[in-house]
């Protein structure tokens, strides 16, 4: 297991060589499973004409052989994906500083994950966007393939990841539908979100995720959780303080005093919220931080061999 696996990231600081390490990781990975058919490569090399750009030019090959050839890729798919991000406070769970083993939160989880699929989409010469938002959306760019878009994103996601702030409500419907508005070519759209909203219209929130999909967007949406703790509500028996992220509310309680119920309230949100992708045919996946990226770029790219992309 490599440094990415077990979650021993102490510095996310080049997010960059760090998706890097994610993407390829993955696509050794992929070589070894039953995932064939998947290509990052180019299918051929052909004459350069004088005069045509030299942007794909194969300067390998040219300093081999003093001939100028192009490398020649498979038509392009012109996949456009946009990815969007909810950044309120509760993304800032766990919290990692007070660990002696450097892991990831919530919001560190998606913005790793976000950079190592934009790397893959690079990789297949597609266009990718990003969105992230909490009360508002905050950032709003559109797609686009270039290598100064890609560096560029990784700037937003960085400044993201080094600027946590506490006290940021999620306004997950309205954001949802102003990125449904603006997204005017048929898109993938992935979402990154535990959705967990203060005082939340769940209405609300399935309204917006069906405005998605009547705008012949298809969507991926990574329920990106930390299942123990969040879900499952693993805590010793002793009393804890615990805290709201998003409004700053705290209740002192013996865990094993609301973890029936708790739990219990959880599964019937999660349930519900499955139901209501599959009705609405968003694939619903879950996105545990323990587990690492593979379960987000797998789910891409099997979403994106059922798009004929």
């Amino acid at each position: 297991m490599n440094l990415i696996d077990n979650f021993d990231v102490r510095n996310l600081g080049n997010l960059e060589l760090l998706a890097n390490q994610v993407v390829e990781g993955f696509i050794i990975g992929l070589h070894k499973s039953p995932f064939h058919g998947f290509s990052v490569e180019f299918a051929e090399h052909r004459l350069y004409n004088p005069g045509e750009s030299t942007k794909n030019m194969d300067w390998k090959v040219y300093a081999r052989s003093d001939k100028m050839f192009i490398k020649r890729f498979e038509e392009e798919t012109n996949l456009r994906c946009q990815i969007v991000i909810d950044a309120s406070s509760s993304m800032y769970f766990p919290d990692t500083s007070k660990q002696k083993k450097k892991s990831l939160n919530k919001l560190q989880f998606s913005s790793l994950a976000a950079a190592a699929l934009m790397n893959l989409l690079k990789k297949q010469r597609d266009a990718y966007g990003l969105s992230i938002f909490d009360e508002e959306v905050r950032t709003h760019a559109k797609c686009k393939s270039s290598t100064s878009h890609y560096r560029l994103m990784l700037t937003y996601l960085d400044k993201l990841i080094n600027t946590p702030e506490k006290n940021k409500q999620t306004a997950a419907a309205k954001a949802l539908h102003q990125i449904a508005d603006s997204i005017h070519k048929r898109s993938l759209v992935v979402i990154f979100s535990d959705m967990f909203e203060h005082n939340a219209d769940t209405a609300q929130l399935f309204s917006a995720l069906q405005h998605l999909k009547h705008n012949k967007h298809e969507v991926i949406l990574f329920h990106v959780v930390d299942q123990a703790k969040e879900i499952d509500f693993e805590f010793e028996n002793r009393p804890y303080l615990f805290v709201d992220l998003e409004t700053g509310e705290k209740v002192r309680l013996q865990a094993n005093q609301v973890k029936e119920y708790y739990t219990e309230q959880v599964k019937k949100f999660k349930d519900q919220l499955k139901l209501k992708c599959l009705q609405y045919r968003i694939d619903f996946v879950e996105a545990d931080i323990s587990k690492g990226f593979k379960q987000v770029l797998q789910s891409y790219l099997v979403k994106r061999n059922k798009m004929g992309a």
